[in-house]
């Protein structure tokens, strides 16, 4: 007699099978897009070839490239290590604009500039002010350490032309022990000509997180404002939960609550001279907050709250086109606990569910995920104590399991808009950090699937690579980033066998690879593990 299945077991059965047949339905079945990569920079090396250490095994562990402004000849490169880089388009060459390391007898800024443990500590990012041509105007995020034992001061010396004075801020307050805090500064540049930095620079604010892993991280403008909009000049930020969410203590709470700004994604206006009937001064007299901010008359709540219930989204972009409003939408890529990474359109006032949801599951405080409840509500939960109503959350419009062909941790993504791969135009294009894979998903199937349903996603489609390391041999396609950066590592100096790094989908190590775009849409493909910088310059 064969054995029975009970009802749990069934039940559970059906689950999985219920799981793998959306797993296979996430990834659209068609051939992928093979796109052709040509290397385009190498990142001075500021890790240690020797694969030691969580950290410094990465050659050099660029964060982004940002062009700047204007159709300048130039873009701007952080290294999470230090440094923020100019490198010229032309000539290749780096120059050292302004380096964020003065720890531990390191000649730069910060003597409590947190870089060495926490694969997204240090010099996080960089943004320009949409009139930066005119005002010189820029904006970088970077994490410290307050219990590393120095001051909180900014040295000087590191910085010869910086003028004015340079005070820190009171640190916006999380519930919790503390380890590390983020830090948002305006720099305003007199001589926007020169290689090094010249000018003023001004704390906006600092903000307190629980642990060493997602800090304040993604910056943004929108595109479309224009001198005289509403969101002109309005700088959104991606603020990750510190690691609080998955927590068994009460700081698991911090996403959800309104009284935090962590696992949120904010808004406000960095110049307190802007748009002043429009707003209300922040707390510490730094910025301004738009009055049409969700929480902004909620007692208790952050003002500066745009969206919450984040795990980490670090990283922002946004659809421009086959919106049904005409307006651009915003985007965020959040990275998941255990089971889902996700890709999220973000709406004034939503609720992204974590840390009581991940993806379009139930999460519970085993941190273990199961199907949703059949009436999908939450709390609107102002602070530990105080809660007002409910609400049902938003869910996003990808995602993707930690399974082979998955992956570890969602990079960042763009709407590709340039012309060299035809067949990514209008496409959303996006990375996982640890395996290298690169995915696309239509833009009118991310629009559609933001319709409150958590079954509806949008198909993911893969793209190849088709690379050589070196002029004499023939290009080989690749289906990740993975071999290509593997490539990278050792012909730049790297020791271990293999990528340095953890990751548990990822099988050697991390490939560690973002996205960056520049003002006409073209891609390219940046690496911590080689410390490289690839463009697409073509398809196949």
């Amino acid at each position: 007699m064969k054995p029975q299945l009970g009802r749990s077991a069934c039940a559970f059965l059906f689950i999985l099978v219920c799981f793998a047949t959306l797993t296979a339905l996430l990834v659209a079945q068609q051939p992928p897009i093979v796109v052709t990569l040509q290397d385009y920079a190498a990142v001075p090396v500021t890790g240690r070839a020797d694969g030691t250490g969580q950290v410094d095994g990465l050659l050099a562990r660029v964060n982004g490239l940002v062009e700047e402004p204007g159709g300048a000849s130039r873009y701007f490169v952080p290294d999470l290590n230090g440094p923020l880089y100019v490198l010229d388009k032309r000539s290749k060459q780096w120059t050292t604009y302004l380096d964020f390391n003065g720890r531990d007898g390191h000649a730069g800024m910060f003597p409590r500039f947190a870089y060495a443990v926490g694969y997204a500590n240090g010099l996080v990012s960089v943004a320009f002010d949409p009139d930066y041509r005119r005002n010189g105007r820029f904006y970088t995020i970077h994490i410290e350490e307050p219990l590393a034992g120095a001051p909180v001061t900014l040295n000087r010396a590191s910085v010869p032309a910086l003028v004015g004075d340079y005070s820190p801020t009171t640190p916006i307050a999380t519930p919790g022990e503390i380890t590390r805090e983020a830090v948002l500064i305006e720099w305003t540049d007199t001589n926007i000509a020169d290689v090094r930095f010249e000018g003023g620079a001004r704390e906006l604010f600092r903000v307190h997180l629980n642990g060493r892993i997602h800090p304040l991280s993604a910056m943004t403008f929108n595109p479309a404002a224009r001198p005289g909009d509403p969101d002109w000049r309005v700088l959104y930020l991606g603020c990750g939960d510190g690691g609080s969410g998955e927590s068994r203590q009460a700081i698991r709470s911090n996403p959800q609550r309104l009284d935090t700004l962590v696992g949120k994604v904010l808004r406000l206006i960095p110049d307190v001279q802007d748009q002043k009937p429009g707003s209300v001064l922040s707390d510490n007299g730094r910025y301004r907050i738009p009055a049409d901010n969700p929480f902004i008359a909620t007692v208790g709540a952050r003002k500066e709250i745009w969206a919450y219930g984040f795990r980490n989204p670090h990283r922002l972009a946004w659809i421009t086109t086959h919106t049904s409003s005409g307006n651009p939408l915003l985007v965020a890529n959040s990275i998941g606990l255990h089971t889902w990474e996700t890709v999220n359109i973000v709406h004034r006032g939503a609720n992204y569910g974590y840390s009581l949801r991940e993806g379009n599951q139930s999460l519970g405080v085993d941190n273990q995920t199961a199907p949703l409840p059949a009436r999908d509500l939450i709390p609107v939960r102002i602070s530990d104590s105080v809660t007002a109503g409910t609400v049902v959350p938003t869910y996003p419009v990808i995602q993707y399991p930690h399974k082979p062909g998955g992956g570890d941790s969602i990079g960042s993504g763009f709407v590709y808009l340039a012309a060299v791969v035809p067949g990514l135009q209008g496409k959303y294009v996006f990375t996982d950090i640890t395996t290298g894979h690169i995915w696309y998903a239509d833009v009118r199937d991310m629009v559609a699937a933001d319709d409150g349903d958590p079954t509806t996603l949008a198909k993911m489609s893969e793209v190849h690579v088709r690379w050589s390391n070196a002029p004499e041999t023939s290009p080989v396609v690749y289906p990740t980033m993975l071999p290509v950066t593997e490539h990278g590592y050792h012909d730049r100096g790297g020791k271990a066998e293999h990528l340095p790094g953890a990751a548990l989908v990822a099988d050697r190590g991390r490939a560690d690879v973002q996205l960056a775009t520049d003002t006409k849409g073209e891609l390219f493909i940046i690496s911590k593990s080689d410390g490289m910088i690839r463009a697409v310059i073509g398809s196949r």
